[in-house]
This record gives C-alpha cells, structure tokens and sequence, in this order.
C-alpha cells in the first residue's frame, strides 16, 4: 500500500482544509460584490457565479473531512440541486429587474448577432 492509514487521512484534512478555505474566500468575494457593484445586472453576476463555485468547494471540503457515503451522498444532492437552481433564480431576478425598470438600458451593449432591420427588407 502506498500510503498508510494516519497518512492518508492527513492528506486528506489538508485538502478538506484547503477546499474550505477556497469556498470561503469565493462565498466571502460574491457577499463583497453584492455591496459594493453599482447595477442589479453587475450584483446578480457577482453573488451567482463566485457563490456556486464557493459553495460547491466548501461541500466538497466537507465531503472530504466527514467520509462517510450517506453524508457525501446527501452533498452531492446539494450541489447537485444548487446547481439547477442558481442558474434560474438569478435569470429570474434579472428578468423581473429588467422588466420593473431597475436595469438602465444604456449600459448595456447591443446584440451583435442580431440582423438588422433593413437586410431583410431588401
């Protein structure tokens, strides 16, 4: 074997320890541009993106110090349904931003893929 049992269980406290700390950091960032970005649009970015990923690396951190299956399991249901939610909880809240009237319009950028009006009528 090539590592022996009290080895491999400090290898994996200090990856458990590591992906923790990088969960908190993400989930500390995302909790820091929510405060501090100036537009919905620009605060929905910042609190979706860095808090998945933060919390994904907390849960695998956590996977990794608890080892049992049942509690891993019940993780990866967690990440699993964090993963689908997130997504349409923040398009949702963009959505409803953009339709009440709280996006400015002006900074965003036009669709560049978009046709325009007078190639079609020609």
């Amino acid at each position: 074997m090539l590592f022996d049992a009290g080895t491999w269980s400090l290898i994996t406290d200090v990856l458990a320890a590591v992906f923790i700390l990088a969960g908190a950091f993400l989930t500390f960032a995302a909790g820091i541009g929510a405060l501090r970005f100036p537009s919905l649009l620009a605060r929905m970015h910042a609190v979706t993106k860095p808090q998945v990923l933060g919390l994904i690396l907390l849960l695998i951190g956590l996977s990794l110090r608890v080892r049992s299956w049942s509690a891993v399991a019940m993780l990866a249901l967690v990440v699993a349904f964090q993963l689908l939610t997130a997504p349409v909880g923040a398009h949702l809240v963009s959505r409803a931003g953009f339709r009440t009237g709280k996006v400015d319009e002006s900074e965003l950028q036009p669709n560049q893929m978009e046709p325009d009006d007078d190639e079609h009528t020609a």
